[in-house]
């Protein structure tokens, strides 16, 4: 299973996949806002979204898990 990890701190403002989504290496899977910039997050590998483990408007930290895949 790998897990796709917040890159800095900041609130969830979008959420681009679902449960059961196909996802691709490279592909933006949320997008953060961080001192008013937009940051989207990738996933670093293929595989199908297993759980999102964040909603928008949550705030996360550096390293916390937003999707972990199969």
């Amino acid at each position: 299973m790998a897990q796709v990890v917040a890159s800095m701190a900041g609130t969830v403002l979008n959420v681009l996949v679902g449960p059961g989504d196909s996802v691709s290496t490279d592909q933006d899977v949320v997008v953060l806002e961080s001192m008013k910039m937009e940051v989207p997050v990738a996933a670093d590998q293929e595989g199908t979204v297993r759980e999102v483990k964040v909603q928008q408007g949550d705030f996360v930290n550096e390293g916390d898990v937003l999707v972990e895949l199969d």
